[in-house]
């Protein structure tokens, strides 16, 4: 059964950094594209972050541009969503998903969820 296991939540204080970190398990996911989505309270699940499965090319909402760094590391199976500079606006649940075929940022086309860890970010 595959899974994606998220890691690395948690409550910071804005300005502040936090690194997720997301774990496939039950399949090797080098060559897939992965993503990170999030959900704020009352809102949509939207795009984060994405990155190609050689890491090459990279999506990025203009909202975290600058702030979040998305990296892989396909030796280790992992994925990572490293933020700086936190915003109370960053709040939500963030989701690792990954892309079986092509590349994009449409949620839809995503074929595996992680369950989602919590970010907080005080003010």
């Amino acid at each position: 059964q595959v899974q994606l296991v998220e890691s690395g939540g948690g409550l910071v204080q804005a300005g502040g950094s936090l690194r997720l970190s997301c774990a496939p398990s039950g399949r090797t996911f080098s060559s897939y594209t992965m993503g990170w989505f999030r959900q704020a309270p009352g809102k949509e699940r939207e795009i984060v972050a994405a990155s190609s499965w050689s890491g090459g090319t990279t999506y990025y909402a203009d909202s975290v541009k600058g702030r979040f760094t998305i990296s892989r590391d396909n030796a280790k199976n992992t994925v990572y969503l490293q933020m700086n500079s936190l915003k109370p606006e960053d709040t939500a649940v963030y989701y690792c998903a990954a892309r079986l075929r092509g590349w994009g940022a449409r949620q839809s086309e995503y074929d595996y969820w992680g369950q989602g860890t919590q970010v907080t970010v005080s003010s």
